[in-house]
């Protein structure tokens, strides 16, 4: 659980993958990398303000709560090859961590999730992994199960709304400054029906 909540470990993956993607992939997974990433962003800045609007305590800062935590190690990947720390909440973290809502890490996740789904025919599987970050979240006593709830929602909503947004500045600017491109692309979202779109 510690392991899933950890995003160092994971970084070094997901840049990677992106960056492959960008170098050798198609219109599609270009547009999926850059709309994801923009997406990111935005999504982490609500996040930030969101926790300072609500300012709501998290588990392990209100009550003694079971705590996992990974040793030290470079790179942080060769920490999953020690034994975590297992030990309980005292009053010491009630300082260490920021607000509990929204769950950032599920704000990620989730984000991540609905542009899988909506640009690959099997990229709703990603929703397992939200599902294993947000119950690791509740199990190491970051959040409340609330938290985690509303975040899915929050973060959905906000994935809907952005891609939204980036459909609509695609179709403005690349209508007029790459025609032929976006006639042979009209949409950034890929064809749920596993069809290219028609060139025209």
């Amino acid at each position: 659980m510690a392991a899933f909540s950890d995003a160092e470990i994971w970084r070094p993956l997901f840049v990677a993958v992106g960056i492959s993607a960008l170098l050798f992939g198609g219109f599609k997974t270009r547009a999926f990398v850059i709309c994801l990433v923009l997406s990111l962003l935005i999504g982490s800045l609500v996040t930030s303000a969101l926790k300072s609007a609500v300012d709501r305590p998290r588990p392990k800062q209100v009550e003694s709560v079971r705590m996992v935590q990974l040793q030290k190690a470079r790179p942080k990947f060769l920490t999953l090859f020690k034994n975590p720390i297992i030990r309980f909440s005292d009053s010491s973290d009630r300082s260490r961590s920021g607000p509990s809502f929204p769950s950032g890490h599920v704000a990620t996740n989730t984000i991540i999730a609905v542009f899988c789904t909506l640009f690959y025919r099997r990229g709703w599987l990603y929703w397992f992994v939200t599902a294993a970050v947000g119950y690791s979240r509740i199990y190491l006593g970051s959040h409340w199960p609330s938290d985690v709830l509303a975040t899915v929602f929050l973060g959905t909503g906000e994935s809907l709304l952005l891609l939204a947004l980036s459909e609509l500045i695609w179709r403005v600017v690349g209508r007029k400054l790459v025609p032929q491109l976006f006639a042979r692309h009209p949409s950034l979202v890929a064809d749920l029906s596993g069809r290219s779109p028609r060139p025209t």
